[in-house]
Parts: C-alpha cells; sequence; structure tokens
C-alpha cells in the first residue's frame, strides 16, 4: 500500500532553496497564472519558485521532445487547455489526449496507474516522442520506469518533473533511474 506525507514548512525556515507548486491544472486557467504566482512565492519565500506546469514543459524539452501525448485524469475541458498551455508556453504539439474525467482530486487520487498504461497502449503511435501525465495526486511515479521500457519512449509525470527541476536548480549529482530516464539522466534544459 502506498504511504503519503505532507510537509509544512513554518515561515521562519531558513533551509529552503526552492519552492515548487505542485498544481499542475492551475497553471491552465489564466494566461499569466505562472508568472503572476512564481513571483508572489518568490517574493514570499525569497527563493526561486515554480509552477510543476512548468516544470513539466521544461522536463519535455530537456528530454528532446516535442511531439507528445497527455494522458490524464482531468476532464475533456482541461484536457484541451493543457495541450494548449503545453503548445502555447512550451512549443509542444499535443499528438494524442486522454483523460480520465475526475471530477476533484480525491476521485484523482484514487485512480491506479493501470489506467495511464492502458490509455497508453490506446493512443501510442510512432509520431509521439514523450508521454505527459499532469496531475500531482495521480499515483503514477513508481510506474514511470516500468512504463518507459514497455512504450520505448520517455514518460514524463508532475511529480517527477517537479524532483528533476529541484534536482536541475541544485546543479544536484543526484539521479533517481527508478523513476524513468529523466530522473535517471536529470538532462539539463534545452535552449
Amino acid at each position: 500500500m502506498p504511504r503519503h506525507f505532507g510537509v509544512l514548512i513554518p515561515s521562519t525556515n531558513t533551509t529552503v532553496e526552492m519552492v515548487i507548486l505542485a498544481q499542475t491544472s492551475a497553471s491552465l486557467f489564466a494566461e499569466d497564472y505562472d508568472d503572476v504566482v512564481t513571483k508572489r512565492m518568490s517574493v514570499g519565500a525569497g527563493v526561486p519558485a515554480i509552477t510543476s506546469a512548468q516544470a513539466v514543459g521544461r522536463a519535455v524539452r530537456a528530454l528532446g521532445a516535442r511531439r507528445v501525448a497527455i494522458v490524464s485524469p482531468y476532464s475533456d475541458a482541461v484536457n484541451e487547455r493543457a495541450a494548449r498551455y503545453f503548445e502555447t508556453k512550451h512549443g509542444l504539439d499535443t499528438i494524442a489526449l486522454e483523460g480520465f474525467r475526475a471530477t476533484d482530486a480525491y476521485a484523482i487520487g484514487q485512480l491506479g496507474p493501470q489506467h495511464a498504461r492502458d490509455a497508453f497502449a490506446r493512443i501510442n503511435r510512432p509520431e509521439i516522442e514523450a508521454f505527459v501525465v499532469p496531475g500531482g495526486n495521480f499515483p503514477t511515479m513508481s510506474s514511470v520506469a516500468s512504463w518507459e521500457r514497455e512504450f520505448k519512449k520517455p514518460v514524463v509525470t508532475t511529480n517527477q518533473a517537479s524532483i528533476w527541476a529541484m534536482l536541475r536548480a541544485f546543479d544536484s549529482a543526484d539521479r533517481l533511474p527508478a523513476f524513468g530516464r529523466l530522473l535517471a539522466e536529470v538532462p539539463a534544459d534545452a535552449p
């Protein structure tokens, strides 16, 4: 059974070096959301900030992919926003899109990773260079490496991309190969 934890850090904590908002869908509803929110977070915390949607877009590009399939727990309307966001903000071309129409965060958390794997099998085709799996509450990280072996292409998830962004920001030598190519290689941002 997977275990979960949350971290609350008091405002007096001086060890935070970066802040990541792991709520991908929030970035999809306002054109300037990432800029406004990361500026507020950075000013408030006194450290760099990023949203998970930014991390996902940057991570896909760092892996050298541009043509993606989005498999998400979201509704059709939110998926369309995701495709538009990743195209306009990160230059990604969405080749295929499939969602599970979860109605709230609790429903997302109840979805199993098999949902994503089955969706990959339905929509996979040669022109897809990477699978994007947004949704920080969609429990997928432990399956990423096996999906990449099965489908022979990288998979980028919200939580995985957030960890990648932190490792890049800290110029860390740490690698986490059990969680897919992105965390095994920790590639640099694409130009």
